[in-house]
């Protein structure tokens, strides 16, 4: 079963760098892209993809904005990414399973995805057990 991923970002050669990283993995399908975070937070509700990168800085409704509308109990496995440094505590705060730095390398990019990927093959076994 793929996981179902999310991209969202307000730069489009930020949202094309990853899903061009994507794209190669057999087990990742992107759903959905989003320039926006109210777009995103819609998104997340009706799609409920099993993966977000998130970036964090966006006009209007920001990343972490976005989780705390969606819920953080209802928040897929999250990476954030972002231009800036500074956001990583509030990122791991807000229960991200990595933070990924712009530009970010593939190399880079491999172990946030092998490390989401761990993630979200735990939530669905853990959520299997209880449905």
């Amino acid at each position: 079963m793929k996981i179902r991923a999310l991209i969202v970002d307000d730069e489009p050669l930020a949202r094309r760098s990853i899903g061009r990283f994507l794209k190669s993995d057999l087990e990742v399908q992107v759903v959905a892209e989003c320039g926006d975070g109210e777009s995103a937070v819609k998104t997340i509700l009706a799609e409920k993809p099993g993966l977000v990168f998130l970036d964090v800085q966006m006009p209007e409704v920001d990343g972490f904005e976005v989780v705390r509308q969606v819920g953080a109990d209802k928040m897929p496995v999250t990476i954030f990414v972002t231009a800036y440094d500074r956001y990583a505590l509030r990122a791991f705060d807000a229960d991200a399973v990595d933070y990924l730095l712009k530009p970010v390398g593939q190399e880079r990019f491999a172990r946030a995805l092998a490390r989401a990927k761990g993630a979200s093959r735990k939530n669905r076994t853990v959520k299997g057990r209880s449905g």
